[in-house]
């Protein structure tokens, strides 16, 4: 008991400690490696609107239509200080209407617009939404890319439709969204009040995590 207790007290000191980012580590894309020019992220979760959102965001302008969902993958590239990033826009791949075959498309297609592999999978996800069922699912999906690819995983959870007191601390108990955050080694953010810098630092830190590498695909 005493060791499942401390056991817990870790998971919720690193999660503490990773739901900020360092203040020596606030210069956005200083983590990646000077010969790196390409930074390239696949935007994956159980919302079209908001991983589109959450791409315009990144970009700084409105590249992705948030209204009309289109049954393929997105690649759009744009420039940031002295790199180039490259976002690849899933569909919705954790539909439990998605049929196998198409899934098995789709996830081709990503591969060849993100070759020779992705650095980041960013993972979009609406916490009131969030179920058992899509925890799996998107773990199942996440494994048709490789099995490191939550190595390369960065939870971002957006602002729940209905705001209410204390929702940060009720989600981020929320079981599946709990055992996805430690699948992915504790990275996560929240949606609201979300800086650029902060997102690009994320980003960097998990390349500098993966020694400069992609996930070989």
């Amino acid at each position: 008991m005493d060791r499942q207790r401390e056991e817990m007290d870790r998971q919720r000191e690193e999660m503490r400690r990773l739901s900020g980012v360092p203040q020596h580590l606030r210069s956005s894309f200083e983590l990646l490696p000077p010969d790196m020019s390409e930074l390239r992220v696949v935007l994956l979760g159980n919302s079209w609107s908001e991983r589109s959102s959450v791409g315009n965001f990144i970009l700084g302008e409105t590249v992705f239509d948030t209204e009309e969902e289109p049954d393929r993958c997105l690649r759009v590239r744009g420039q940031l200080k002295d790199k180039e990033i490259v976002l690849i826009n899933t569909p919705d791949l954790l539909s439990p209407n998605i049929s196998a075959d198409n899934l098995r498309k789709h996830v081709e297609n990503c591969v060849r617009l993100s070759d020779p592999g992705p650095h980041v999978f960013l993972l979009v996800l609406q916490p009131e939404d969030f179920t058992e069922q899509l925890k799996q699912k998107i773990r199942r999906v996440l494994e048709k890319f490789g099995g490191r690819s939550f190595d390369h995983s960065l939870i971002l959870i957006s602002t729940p439709r209905e705001e209410k007191p204390g929702f940060m601390e009720e989600y981020k108990q929320h079981p599946p969204l709990n055992d996805l955050i430690r699948k992915s080694k504790y990275r996560f953010l929240w949606r609201k009040n979300l800086e650029l810098e902060e997102l690009l630092t994320r980003f960097g830190q998990i390349v500098k995590e993966n020694n400069g590498e992609h996930l070989k695909l």
